[in-house]
């Protein structure tokens, strides 16, 4: 595992064929994941059970722990959510 500062370790990654990224996180708190596209967009997992996903060209959703989607758009999306 390697640590980061950031209160997480990576215990695991890898580039699937199509050269997007994705890694698997250990927390504290549990276990997360977390993938990146070549294109541009993203993707969170959570120990806590919220996820967060940005399309990287102006889209973002959060779902919160307790179920509730959030959606960003347009400059809110570069910025919100995380």
């Amino acid at each position: 595992m390697s640590g980061n500062g950031k209160g997480w370790q990576t215990t695991s990654r890898g580039t699937n064929g199509q050269g997007n990224n994705y890694d698997s996180r250990s927390y504290p708190s549990g276990n997360g994941y977390h993938y990146s596209n070549n294109g541009g967009s993203y993707y969170y997992s959570n120990p806590n059970g919220s996820t967060y996903y940005n399309s990287g060209d102006g889209y973002a959703k959060y779902n919160s722990p307790s179920g509730s989607t959030t959606q960003y758009y347009g400059d809110a999306a570069d910025k919100g959510g995380k």
